[in-house]
């Protein structure tokens, strides 16, 4: 393989949007994160993953729908003429479900949570009680159109799960919680056999 080719192959990825780092003589680095088209998927799966990419835009933050939209945008570029086609005539729908009003900003949450960063939040029960919380988020879910944060809760030495919109004040800390979240969510789950209680000590 001659040297003028491999620079043209090299061109052609990064044109493609590969993030290609490196030079002649020295070599060459394919950074992840980057798949080569063609996609095979049947007719189907396209359909299954376009209703879950509407069914999370319709359901999150501006800053996921925005994700969504950007990543249907690269998966219509890569798809035959056919199957964009097929999908313009799916006869599936996804509603915009209301949501109660919060405070919290869903995208500092998903960071915090990556980040195993400490969130500082005042807190409403289902009771009435008000309290100030140091916890550690270990998920964020969405359970019949409400978001919910799981997470660790120092006052309480447990597992516990915090309604968003019980949420009055939060605090996105830079001290991090040295366990694993991936460890958190095991024992977390482990424990499922009992009720998680929502927020209450």
């Amino acid at each position: 393989m001659s040297l003028r080719t491999i620079r043209r192959d090299i061109a052609t990825l990064q044109a493609m949007g590969a993030d290609v780092e490196g030079e002649a003589g020295v070599g060459y680095i394919l950074r992840p994160g980057f798949v080569l088209p063609p996609l095979a998927f049947t007719e189907e799966e396209l359909r299954a993953l376009v209703t879950g990419a509407q069914w999370v835009s319709r359901q999150s933050d501006a800053a996921m729908s925005d994700a969504v939209h950007n990543a249907l945008a690269k998966l219509d570029g890569v798809i035959s003429q056919e199957m964009r086609l097929a999908l313009d005539d799916s006869a599936l729908y996804i509603s915009r479900a209301p949501r109660p009003e919060s405070i919290v900003d869903l995208g500092k949450i998903r960071k915090a949570l990556h980040a195993q960063r400490k969130l500082r939040i005042g807190y409403t029960s289902k009771t009435g009680v008000v309290s100030e919380r140091t916890v550690w988020p270990i998920m964020l879910g969405l359970v019949d159109a409400r978001w919910k944060i799981a997470a660790w809760c120092e006052a309480c030495g447990d597992f516990r799960i915090f309604r968003t919109e019980a949420i009055d004040r939060i605090e996105y800390l830079q001290e991090q919680y040295q366990h694993n979240r991936r460890q958190l969510v095991k024992r977390w789950r482990a424990s499922e056999s009992h009720p998680c209680k929502q927020g209450d000590c």
